[in-house]
């Protein structure tokens, strides 16, 4: 980290409970990869910042409009104390580092993750988890607008669909933010 560029943090972003089983996450790698960055981010002396979605009790804020969301809502029983909407153990946050609950797919949305990351005084966010074409997206383009600096970390992003995956990382982001591996981000810090 360059104390010049500003201060960095890492989101681990929807890594819990229910969407790890989902995609079948605990399988591959996947987690020990995350483990990885976020024991380097942790050794570094990054912001480590966890987002997860999550509802209120009935889940009004899923909106019958919002396909997405109304049926995940309906099938999956996202209310913020729910299991399913846990951090992965794997990945556990430390006390003192904040957990940030979304409403809809970008990190930034129905959140607090602005404000946060304001009064931290981040300027770069690297990113990790799932989905690549879903909350890894969605957060990208949204930080991009907002002038951040960005780092996906490529292999600690998953996808249902590898294709998406490969697109999204090796066509689209580039675009927006550097595509690094978690052994080469690591490697720079």
């Amino acid at each position: 980290m360059d104390p010049e560029r500003g201060s960095s943090a890492l989101l681990i972003m929807d890594v819990q409970q229910g969407i790890v089983d989902r995609y079948g996450a605990a399988d591959g790698g996947y987690l020990d990869r995350l483990r990885t960055a976020l024991d380097a981010a942790r050794s570094a002396g990054l912001h480590v910042i966890f987002v997860r979605v999550a509802f209120r009790p009935g889940a009004p804020e899923a909106n019958a409009r919002n396909r997405a969301f109304a049926a995940l809502a309906r099938r999956e029983g996202l209310e913020e104390d729910s299991p399913a909407t846990q951090i992965h153990p794997a990945v556990r946050p430390r006390p003192s580092e904040p957990v940030v609950v979304k409403k809809r797919v970008s990190a930034f949305a129905g959140s607090d993750l602005e404000v946060l990351l304001r009064s931290l005084g981040v300027e770069e966010l690297v990113l990790a988890g799932i989905a690549t074409s879903g909350v890894v997206l969605s957060t990208v383009r949204e930080a991009a607008d907002r002038d951040y600096r960005l780092t996906v970390l490529h292999d600690a992003c998953l996808d249902a669909d590898d294709e998406v995956h490969r697109v999204l990382t090796g066509k689209v982001f580039p675009r927006q933010a550097e595509v690094s591996s978690v052994q080469e981000w690591v490697a720079r810090l």
